[in-house]
């Protein structure tokens, strides 16, 4: 009888490091040596129905044959596949990778063996390939080809559309139902033919990679993708069907699925003769019995359906290759089979580490030339930058809808993207159609998991641009009925469009020898007094001020206008105070820019000395300010009528949810709600600027010092609402990222902390996200889901609670055991400064907590009983992906991706932060242009970059009405470029993170030091006491 148990090792109870062994193409290691002899011919039958034919010797395990398909087909991530092939029984099976070939293809000359998908992940932006991705999409058109992936015909159609698009390209009707005559994509295709080619009118300029993606994006979502059924019957003889997938074990009777049992529930798994056996582990709630039986048609069937439950266990849960059993002295009891390669936590880390080359490859069913993207990076917090020896591009670009308003997207334009020979390597043109109508231009952002900096948009400008190092490319998701919000991948495509925190596929990296001398030149011309260049900062961050005021005023009040949800009562508290505040600041703006043309003698006025001077400006537009006070007030109160609103309201809570998603909405929207409150602050702090460094006889000083006493009056009277509505603000938004929570936002509730720990269980040291409040710490793991939520396993009310030191005890570094009423854990930091932040907010929050009334009630939804054995505990911890993701089949009715939040960046870069961090984060904004150069690249670019939310958001100029691309800057090291490095330019500091090095150059001493300041505040936090005195200095 063959049998899986999980058992966890002693070494892995403490997560001490085990060797991986050799995996398929391992990054430094050999694979096996091959065993000599007499070769023989195996055809291969890859997904695109092409068949090719290898030598391998007869002795040689199966790991051999796949891992030279791999090579033949330069694929990186082949561990998401398998061979599959009929034994001599005729029934279907893989073939596995560690037993000879010889032995279980008996005759080669007369089987082809199928290089198919084996393993289907969660979430299709874990491959981070454009080739992987190609091949899984081929997987889906022969899967719908085959019967096997059933969905209804609107989601058939809109599948189809995708391959048409990537295939033959933009939408031409008579090409299109010519094409669909001659190719069957689906049984009665006939029937479908008007709405396929309805849904493909919509892509257009869609490339065939962005096809792949939006094609696995929509099959992903139905019950039967990835799914083999394998035929049973449950103990009362009902004819049943078996599959597994990456969630655990799934039970269908026809298409239908009617049970899952996830990973975290099964404890064994085993077969004898043509039983199956699930043992699940003991839950009081759980009606089912301990051990389930099925009953298949043979035991070879049951066998097969074994092993593939025991390769996806191992490559979906594991961390590494299980290592093998210990040979028997005598007798051996049961199967010795086990799952042999890389697991896929290990292929994402190792294309992560950058270990491979990209090359090209070339789509056999598309018309359209494709590469594979070299521009394009991993999902993971070591992926690389692109180089400029690999490729460069040049983007012409048409004029696309500024506002939605009046302007609407011209079509015709044509947008191209076009490769340069940059080093030893040419890559073939690709070109994109015309980029479609208004509505296709879809509010998608593309949000991706690691690192660096992430697409969201295509800029919109009528003339041809000089080459930039820009690969956007629109991706079009509208579908009919089916507008998917998208979570796209780092690599996927050459364009992205969600805003994340995490990867660029877009700034690519190419000199622009130009911006050198020219700004240089510039530069020379430009007053050096330091006073002009704090009026030139009021002026940049105004500019984006007045953006942020645009979100609410034009793009969110446009919204709305659309759909009837929103009450009017609260229509009538946003609107009305938002749109005289931005009346208001556009005439402010003029005014400075007026001052500066003055001061730059970019103007014909003779009197020039009365204009270097900006403390007149700011005195007079502040005291007209005091006029909108009224305003100012209302914006609180509009904030806790929108959240009240949408937590009675479903419509209004898909409408919000659907503008996040906008490329406009780089943040989430109820930030925008206090942007004027926040904008209060920053006059204040560029006012303590000016009257620190004019004298006090100077005669701007007067005027500065009484607009800083004026607008100091101001803050002081909003300080409280402020502060209220900033901890009402982060509230809300960590409950979008937090799924398993009743009621997070109650009165008296106040954040203080969130951050990424190891907590010490039975099967070691895990990573959990913890949210630190005022009355409970609660623990949280991440999920494979759709929505990319943080599941909460546990809370550990603070009251009571006590906290110490366990390093010697445990033997693990930076190590806290918390101490709670009913419960302890123990956990671990990254570091000791982290360890050291976590010690100072917990022992602070435990105080509060002591001196409250008492112990406040529990507020999880389904939070586990906290008087539980360690063992116990241990098993309550594991994740429950089955649950996370169960079920969602409707495509009409999908959730949004949370990729993009600080809590993912927390949890990527292992780091933490605080609600003072956030605090200090609102007063430290920045907007101007930088000049930015990659690690290997001989050039600057010149981009318009906005400072905030911890994070650098790139525009190529301030009138862009959305960022390209974004990077967020928690984990990252600012430094001064070392004379090794070679830049021998003034003004230039360093943004590092591991592998990730850029450059970036600012104009003056003075706007080197500001961006030196803020970007500080972001990478690393001050102490608790530093932060709250400087706070308190400041009247907030």
């Amino acid at each position: 009888m063959g049998e899986i148990e999980q058992r966890p090792t002693p070494g892995s109870r403490l997560g001490a490091p085990e060797n991986s062994g050799i995996s398929t193409l391992e990054h430094g290691q050999k694979p096996p040596p091959t065993p000599s002899g007499k070769l023989m011919s195996i055809k291969i039958q890859m997904l695109d129905d092409t068949q090719e034919a290898f030598e391998v010797p007869q002795r040689a395990p199966g790991k051999v044959l796949l891992d030279a398909v791999c090579n033949h087909l330069n694929l990186v991530e082949g561990d998401y596949f398998g061979l599959e092939f009929p034994d001599h029984k005729k029934i279907t099976v893989w073939l596995d990778l560690l037993k000879p070939i010889v032995k279980q293809i008996r005759r080669p000359k007369h089987v082809v063996v199928k290089f198919v998908v084996k393993f289907f992940p969660p979430d299709h932006t874990q491959l981070q390939e454009e080739l992987t991705r190609y091949l899984f999409a081929l997987q889906v058109k022969q899967d719908l080809a085959q019967g096997r992936l059933t969905c209804n015909d609107t989601s058939a159609a809109l599948l189809i559309s995708h391959i048409v698009q990537s295939e033959i390209g933009d939408f031409d009707e008579a090409s299109d139902r010519e094409h669909l005559a001659k190719n069957k994509y689906i049984p009665q295709q006939d029937a479908l033919e008007d709405k396929i080619v309805e849904f493909h009118h919509n892509h257009i300029g869609q490339t065939p990679a962005e096809s792949d993606f939006q094609l696995l994006e929509i099959a992903r979502r139905l019950e039967m993708y990835g799914i083999r059924l394998h035929p049973a019957k449950d103990r009362e003889g009902t004819k049943i069907n078996l599959a597994v997938a990456n969630t655990g074990i799934l039970v269908f009777q026809g298409f239908t699925k009617i049970n899952a049992f996830n990973w975290a529930k099964v404890r064994k798994l085993s077969f004898k003769r043509k039983r199956f056996l699930i043992k699940l582990r003991p839950d009081s709630n759980s009606s089912y019995q301990d051990t389930l039986e099925f009953l298949m048609a043979s035991r070879d069937f049951c066998k097969s359906f074994w092993k593939i439950c025991v390769e996806h266990h191992a490559f979906f849960r594991l961390f590494e290759e299980p290592k093998p059993k210990p040979k028997p002295v005598l007798f051996s009891r049961g199967s010795s089979f086990r799952f042999s390669g890389r697991t896929q936590k290990q292929v994402l880390d190792y294309v992560k580490e950058g270990g491979h080359k990209k090359v090209q490859f070339e789509r056999k069913h598309s018309k359209i030339h494709s590469i594979r993207s070299l521009a394009m990076q991993p999902a993971e917090p070591n992926s690389e930058v692109p180089k400029q020896a690999q490729q460069s591009a040049s983007l012409t670009l048409g004029e696309g809808a500024d506002s939605p308003g009046g302007q609407s997207c011209q079509q015709g334009k044509e947008l191209k993207v076009s490769t340069e020979e940059c080093g030893p390597h040419q890559s073939p043109a690709l070109q994109k159609s015309p980029v479609g109508n208004k509505k296709a231009d879809g509010a998608i952002k593309a949000t991706m998991e690691e690192e660096e900096e992430v697409v969201k948009d295509r800029t919109q400008q009528s003339k041809p641009q000089p080459p930039q190092p820009s690969t956007e490319l629109s991706i079009n998701s509208q579908g009919g009925a089916v507008p998917t919000s998208v979570i796209l991948s780092p690599n996927l495509s050459p364009d992205t469009k969600q805003a994340s925190p995490l990867v660029s596929p877009l700034l690519n990296d190419q000199p622009c020898p130009r911006t050198d001398d020219e700004e240089e030149g510039r530069r020379k011309k430009f007053p050096t007094d330091k006073a002009y260049f704090i009026a030139k900062e009021v002026s940049t961050t105004e500019r984006t001020y007045l953006k942020d005021l645009e979100v609410i005023t034009s793009w969110f009040q446009s919204a709305v206008s659309k759909e009837d949800s929103m009450p009017e009562t609260l229509k009538s508290l946003i609107f009305p105070n938002f749109e005289p505040l931005h009346k208001f600041h556009t005439n402010f703006l003029k005014e400075i820019e007026q001052r500066l043309a003055l001061w730059e003698g970019r103007s014909n006025a003779h009197n020039k000395g009365d204009c270097q001077r900006i403390g007149d400006v700011m005195l007079k537009n502040i005291q007209a300010m005091k006029q909108l006070a009224a305003h100012l007030w209302k914006h609180g109160e509009a904030l806790e009528a929108l959240e009240t609103s949408i937590r009675s309201s479903r419509r209004l809570e898909n409408l919000c949810r659907d503008f996040e998603l906008q490329k406009v909405c780089y943040l989430p929207l109820n930030t925008f709600l206090l942007r004027p409150l926040h904008r209060l602050m920053h006059y204040k702090q560029v006012l303590e600027r000016l009257c620190k460094y004019h004298p006090p006889g100077d005669a701007d000083f007067r005027d500065c010092r009484a607009a800083l006493a004026e607008i100091t009056e101001m803050v002081v009277q909003l300080h409280g609402t402020m502060i209220k509505m900033e901890n009402f603000q982060k509230l809300h938004e960590l409950k979008k990222d937090l799924i398993g929570i009743d009621n997070l936002v109650i009165p008296g509730r106040e954040f203080i902390r969130l951050g990424s720990l190891s907590k010490l269980s039975g099967k070691g040291l895990q990573q959990r996200m913890f949210f630190l409040f005022n009355d409970v710490l609660l623990y949280t793991s991440r999920g494979l889901t759709a929505s990319n939520q943080f599941k909460v396993h546990g809370q550990l009310p603070l009251y009571g609670m006590t906290i110490e030191q366990s390093e010697e005890e445990w033997g693990v570094p930076h190590c806290l055991t918390l101490r709670g009423q009913r419960q302890s854990i123990i956990v671990a930091a990254s570091s000791r400064s982290e360890m050291e932040k976590w010690v100072e907010d917990i022992q602070m929050a435990i105080d509060l907590a002591e001196k409250s009334s008492g112990p406040t009630p529990e507020f999880l939804a389904s939070s586990p009983p906290d008087n539980k054995s360690p063992d116990e505990a241990a098993a309550a911890d594991q994740e429950s992906e089955d649950d996370l993701s169960a079920s969602r089949t409707s495509l009409e009715r999908q959730a949004p991706h949370r990729g993009n939040t600080m809590v993912h960046v927390c949890w990527h870069r292992n780091t933490s932060v605080s609600m003072v961090d956030f605090s200090v984060a609102v007063e430290n904004q920045l907007s101007g242009n930088l000049l930015r150069k990659f690690k290997n690249s001989n050039g600057w670019q010149k981009l318009w970059v906005v400072f905030t939310n911890f994070c650098l958001f790139f525009y190529k100029s301030h009138q862009d009405n959305h960022p390209l691309a974004s990077l967020p800057l928690l984990g990252y090291s600012l430094t001064i470029p070392s004379e090794s490095e070679d830049i021998h330019k003034d003004y230039v500091f360093k943004l590092h993170f591991k592998s990730h090095v850029y450059y970036f150059r600012a104009e003056s001493e003075y706007t080197f030091e500001r961006w030196m300041d803020v970007i500080r505040s972001a990478t690393s936090s001050a102490s608790r006491a530093h932060v709250l005195s400087h706070k308190e200095s400041h009247v907030y």
